[in-house]
């Protein structure tokens, strides 16, 4: 029993001992992240319009292969929300040759998997296989995206998954805020349409899946990323011979948007709700606009980071919220800068306060330089893992062909966080974050959120 005594005696000495000499010692300064360098590219063409983009990355003998199809909800008509969708998932169940078990197992012996993904602006049919396989996985994809089987006997079955989706995701009060928004800000455009009725997916016949494929898939709107090490000679030759069949198809077609700019709120009801629901935001530069990466370093510095300032307000000090974040979102042409975060009900008028004081107070006064150099060493830092494997080169490559932006914005994307000073980004909050300006969507207890409307109107009024 001595013994024992004697140790815990001991121990929380040594406990103290570390502690003050770790409180000592200052970590060593990170190092600056270096300027991307992009891989050299292979580019070619095809006869009917098909782009090929090899890369050579890494040392690892795995090749990614993503076939993106410049074609998704944004081809949706008035009464065909989520269409695009269900043609994806029909695509999934195989093709004139093959079902999907088939080639599940037949990939799954390459060592790799495959996917297709539908989103607003593109579907990606993507997998990933050991380098050995590129060639074969290429043949697969085309198969997939050239001679799809469109089985009417499964078509009840993925509508059903659909409207289940659709019941989870509508129940959600993040969903319905999202939707709420994008219906403001886009209105009638494919992009403020986010969720179908379910009598709107009841209607869904194989024909129109069959229309909408015929309608928008084709080689001229597609684009084959190859990235990783492989032999890229056997890789181009068997896009030739896989792809060269395949129609041309529809020009690229992304119908113009036009987003509003309204002070508009929208409240939906949620009797009861311990928190409030909310996205704050407005339209905003796009990626080709000269000010965009400024607007990203004034976004990360307001909102979009850990460390940002609304979310040290919020979060941090006030404790009226636990994950609230920033973000812009990009479509073909358009973006849209919003402030989303699920706040306690009875603290969302003064959340929304300190909001608007911290845009206000980026407006009036320019950040510290340390300030802003934490927030750029983080930038640069993301920016760098994001280009780390060859997924996250395929992205990068990816978002410069959806946007129409050159090498350079890849290339000079680090000296470009770091050139941004204190003055623009106080000039961007300025100029694109007029608080009076933007769309608030509230999703929570109606009659205690309209008892504090009246603090958050006094918000908009902060200068």
């Amino acid at each position: 029993m001595k013994t024992l005594k004697l140790i815990f005696t001991i121990l929380p000495v040594v406990f103290i001992t570390f502690a003050t000499s770790a409180q000592k010692q200052t970590p060593p300064p990170g190092g600056n992240p270096k300027d991307f360098v992009l891989p050299a590219k292979k580019v070619n063409v095809l006869k009917n319009g098909l782009k090929s983009t090899l890369v050579q990355y890494g040392s690892i003998p795995k090749v990614n292969i993503s076939l993106v199809i410049k074609t998704g909800n944004v081809n949706e008509g008035p009464n065909e929300v989520w269409l695009a969708d269900l043609t994806g998932e029909l695509m999934k169940e195989g093709t004139t040759t093959m079902d999907f078990k088939t080639i599940s197992r037949k990939v799954a012996a390459m060592g790799g998997e495959i996917n297709i993904g539908v989103g607003p602006d593109n579907t990606t049919i993507s997998g990933a296989v050991l380098s050995e396989f590129a060639p074969d996985l290429i043949k697969v994809m085309a198969d997939v995206v050239m001679n799809p089987a469109f089985p009417a006997s499964q078509i009840e079955r993925l509508k059903s998954d659909l409207k289940r989706q659709l019941s989870v995701q509508k129940a959600q009060p993040q969903s319905q805020a999202i939707e709420s928004f994008n219906s403001i800000i886009y209105k009638d455009h494919p992009y403020g349409r986010t969720f179908p009725t379910q009598e709107m997916l009841s209607s869904y016949t194989i024909d129109m899946a069959k229309s909408f494929y015929e309608k928008n898939f084709g080689a001229k709107r597609s684009v084959i990323y190859v990235v990783g090490k492989f032999d890229e000679s056997a890789a181009q030759k068997s896009i030739e011979e896989a792809f060269k069949g395949w129609k041309e198809g529809p020009e690229i077609n992304y119908p113009p948007a036009t987003p509003t700019k309204s002070a508009e709120i929208a409240m939906i009801d949620r009797p009861a709700a311990p928190q409030t629901t909310v996205i704050l935001g407005l339209p905003t530069l796009t990626p080709k606009h000269d000010d965009y990466v400024a607007l990203q370093v004034a976004n990360s510095l307001l909102g979009g980071s850990f460390g940002s300032r609304i979310t040290s307000n919020i979060r941090e000090n006030k404790g009226y919220t636990y994950s609230p974040f920033s973000a812009i979102q990009n479509y073909k042409n358009t973006s849209v800068w919003y402030e989303q975060a699920d706040i306690t009900t009875e603290h969302t008028g003064d959340a929304l306060q300190e909001i608007a004081k911290e845009v206000s107070t980026l407006q009036k006064e320019a950040p510290g330089k340390e300030e802003l150099a934490g927030i750029q060493n983080y930038m640069a830092g993301v920016f760098v893992l994001q280009n780390s494997t060859p997924g996250g080169i395929i992205g990068q490559l990816n978002f410069i062909e959806t946007h129409g932006l050159s090498d350079e914005y890849l290339t000079n994307r680090v000296k470009n966080i770091y050139a941004v000073t204190p003055e623009k980004v106080s000039a961007i909050a300025k100029e694109h974050f007029k608080y009076e300006d933007m769309t608030l969507v509230l999703v929570g207890d109606k009659k205690l959120l309209e008892k504090q409307m009246k603090t958050y109107q006094e918000a908009r009024k902060v200068k």
